[in-house]
């Protein structure tokens, strides 16, 4: 698939701050905090639109055109691919405060066809006249060899898709 490709050999310009806060047999943790010059209501908005800013390479359809979210608790993080008249399951949101949080149950990519669970968090504060946006994606369960592996190229991934949404906000 399309997702394991690219977690196997990503190399992607990090937003300013990424780390892999924790990796083991268990399960991994990855956060990146970027600044986003645009205030939380934007950087809001464009979240809840991640069929403008998502990385095409990141998604089944091979369109992020064909992501959406919708706002609610309960609320899908979807995509359809029409080419075989298929969708896919993302996430789920778990937990929504507009212009300050969203939270979802996600098992992204590889990681769906895994005994896996995962939680993204996209939180949203005002700083410096503009937005610290704080991502944090933690997966754990059972996958062979251990979760060790794939958190650098994880956070690479994760890492991409806060840089592009930095870059969409900001209209660069």
């Amino acid at each position: 698939m399309k997702w394991m490709m690219a977690l196997s050999g990503l190399i992607v310009a990090a937003p300013i701050q990424a780390e892999v806060k924790a990796a083991d047999a268990n399960g991994l943790i990855v956060k990146q905090l970027v600044h986003i010059a645009a205030p939380p209501e934007t950087v809001y908005a464009a979240l809840l639109t991640p069929g403008r800013w998502w990385d095409s390479a990141h998604s089944w359809s091979g369109s992020a055109a064909n992501i959406t979210l919708d706002p609610v608790a309960g609320g899908c993080f979807c995509e359809t691919i029409p080419a075989v008249r298929g969708a896919a399951e993302h996430g789920r949101i778990v937990n929504i405060v507009p212009n300050r949080l969203i939270r979802l149950r996600a098992e992204l990519g590889p990681f769906q066809a895994m005994g896996v669970a995962g939680a993204l968090s996209w939180e949203l504060a005002p700083a410096d006249g503009g937005t610290t946006f704080s991502q944090t994606y933690a997966v754990g369960g059972f996958m062979p060899g251990g979760f060790q592996p794939m958190a650098a190229a994880v956070d690479g991934v994760m890492g991409g898709q806060a840089s592009l949404l930095k870059a969409f906000v900001e209209g660069k």
